[in-house]
């Protein structure tokens, strides 16, 4: 059997889970407990980062971009990106952006958020397969996991507040690929998927969702992403960090 090593609410690992199921691939899911997953999946893996698969014979393929590839060449309909080379080329460069700006930048947001709301940790872990400790323990140990995690993602508050200036042209971009067809397509190409799940993470950050609201982006979050764990209320971040809607 094929098994997908994942962190519950990672946007990544969602993506790939939306590829395999599109491609009707079937797998099992291994879900590892933040934040620790690093440690976990590089015993069987060479880097620390999910999502991870093993395929059944044997094979290791990491990382969200590395795994849609394999997937096309193992299933080819339907393909995640186009046969014709120019539109190939575009899919390609947005998924790339979604790999490489949007989420790093996503889970940066998300946790600068969260160190200002701990509280919100626990509804990450909804329908998570783990067992699920006392709340009491919880709220013991998430101001420590969430000062970890940020330390990791290089979460400090200047690189947030950059991140946070920048999201509205971020956004721009997004609806204008919409707006050309790069995106948002009858179709879903590995772009859709790499960027519609770092936006429905957003959407869960109550102080995001009235930069997302009505746009195309967050329709193609919720076309693909129509369900997701967390919920960080609004007003988590100080006055005057998050950018006004143009």
């Amino acid at each position: 059997m094929n098994k997908l090593y994942v962190v519950h609410s990672s946007h990544p690992c969602e993506a790939v889970k939306e590829a395999l199921a599109l491609k009707g691939i079937a797998y099992k899911t291994v879900e590892l407990p933040f934040p620790i997953q690093g440690a976990l999946v590089r015993m069987r893996f060479r880097a620390r980062s999910v999502p991870a698969l093993r395929l059944e014979g044997g094979e290791r393929v990491q990382g969200s971009v590395a795994i849609m590839r394999r997937l096309d060449e193992l299933v080819a309909d339907p393909p995640l990106l186009p046969a014709e080379e120019g539109a190939r080329a575009q899919v390609l460069g947005a998924e790339s952006w979604g790999a490489e700006v949007l989420q790093p930048l996503t889970r940066r947001i998300l946790w600068g958020a969260m160190k200002r709301r701990t509280s919100a940790v626990p509804s990450f872990q909804a329908a998570s397969q783990l067992p699920q400790f006392p709340r009491p323990v919880v709220r013991v140990a998430a101001p420590l996991i969430v000062r970890t995690l940020s330390a990791i993602h290089k979460a400090d508050d200047d690189a947030v507040r950059a991140d946070l200036r920048a999201l509205p042209g971020h956004l721009d971009i997004v609806d204008d690929w919409i707006a050309a067809g790069v995106l948002g397509g009858p179709a879903p190409n590995a772009a859709d998927l790499q960027i519609g799940s770092s936006l429905r993470l957003l959407s869960t950050i109550g102080d995001m969702r009235p930069l997302l609201e009505g746009r195309p982006c967050e329709e193609l979050a919720l076309r693909f992403f129509p369900v997701y764990p967390g919920d960080v209320p609004a007003g988590a971040y100080p006055s005057g960090w998050v950018p006004a809607r143009a």
